[in-house]
C-alpha cells in the first residue's frame, strides 16, 4: 500500500520499472485466453523476457498448451504472460510489482527453436535450455500491450517504450544489498526511520528495494502494510554515487559535506 497524501518523490519511469521486473526473472505464469479453452494458469519450466518485450517459454513437450498453440488459427494463441518482482528479504506481503504482458504465443519448429534458445543462453544460461527437444519445447510469446502495477501505481507501458528502456543499473545486485542490509545492518535501518511520516515510525521497518533514484522501505504496521520512497538528492548510477546517497540518508555529515557538489 502507498501513501498518498503527500507528492510522491522521483521515480524510474514505468518502462525502466517493467524493464528491470523483465531482467530480474522473477515468477512467471502464462494465462491463456479464456476463449480459447485454456483459462488455467500454466508455470513455465524457464522464461526469458527479451529485449524487444517478447517472451521465451519453455515447458513439457506433452503440455496441453503446446498442443493448443499448435492447432491454433494462424498458429498463435492469446495468452498473457505475467512476472512477479518479489522482494529479496521476508515480507508477509513479498510481491513488490506485477507487469503483465499480453500477446500472442506460439509454438516453434524445431530449427526456430534451437535458434530462439541459443538467444535465451547468451543472456540467461541454464542447463533446462538442454531438455529443448528432449522433453521439453519452446514457444515464443509475440507482446501487444504491457501494464505494470507496483507501488507508484498502474501504468501502460508501450512495447516501444520498453524497448527503449534500459533496466535500473543496480538491479543485478539489489537483492544481495537489502538481504544483507536487513541482516547485517539493523542499525542503518532504524537511522533512516526519522525520514517517515511520524504516523508510520512505529511500525517494522523493512527494505523494500533500491534503484537510481531512491531506497524503498516497507513499514509493516498493525493495520496495513505501507511503501514508502526515500528519494536521493539526484540520480545515481555507479555504486561510488550510490553510497554517497545512502550515506546521506544515514545522516553521515562529514561524507555527506565530501560529496557535496
Amino acid at each position: 500500500m502507498s501513501r498518498t497524501d503527500a507528492p510522491r518523490p522521483p521515480a524510474p519511469h514505468p518502462a525502466e520499472r517493467a524493464r528491470s521486473i523483465a531482467a530480474l526473472g522473477g515468477r512467471a505464469t502464462l494465462v491463456p485466453a479464456a476463449d480459447q479453452g485454456q483459462g488455467d494458469r500454466v508455470v513455465p519450466m524457464l522464461h526469458h523476457v527479451h529485449a524487444d518485450g517478447s517472451v521465451s517459454v519453455l515447458l513439457p513437450e506433452d503440455h496441453e498448451l503446446v498442443a493448443t498453440a499448435w492447432q491454433a488459427p494462424r498458429g498463435e494463441l492469446a495468452t498473457m504472460v505475467e512476472l512477479a518482482d518479489t522482494a529479496p528479504v521476508p515480507l508477509r506481503e513479498p510481491v513488490r510489482g506485477l507487469l503483465w504482458i499480453t500477446g500472442w504465443l506460439r509454438a516453434l519448429g524445431d530449427d526456430e527453436a534451437r535458434a530462439q534458445a541459443v538467444l535465451v543462453a547468451e543472456e540467461r544460461p541454464d542447463p533446462r535450455l538442454l531438455d529443448l527437444g528432449h522433453g521439453a519445447a519452446l514457444l515464443r510469446l509475440v507482446p501487444a500491450s504491457l501494464v505494470l502495477a507496483d507501488a507508484e501505481g498502474t501504468h501502460s507501458v508501450a512495447v516501444p517504450a520498453f524497448t527503449q528502456a534500459e533496466p535500473d543499473p543496480f538491479v543485478t545486485f539489489e537483492a544481495g544489498w537489502l538481504r544483507h542490509l536487513e541482516l547485517s545492518h539493523t542499525d542503518v535501518v532504524g537511522s533512516l526511520v526519522r525520514h517517515l511520516p511520524e504516523d508510520l515510525r512505529g511500525g517494522h521497518v523493512r527494505p523494500l528495494g533500491l534503484d537510481r533514484f531512491g531506497l524503498r522501505l516497507r513499514v509493516e504496521a498493525i493495520d496495513a502494510d505501507h511503501d514508502v520512497r526515500l528519494a536521493f538528492s539526484r540520480p545515481v548510477s555507479d555504486p561510488s554515487e550510490l553510497s554517497a546517497e545512502l550515506r546521506r540518508l544515514v545522516g553521515c555529515p562529514f561524507l555527506a559535506s565530501r560529496h557535496t557538489g
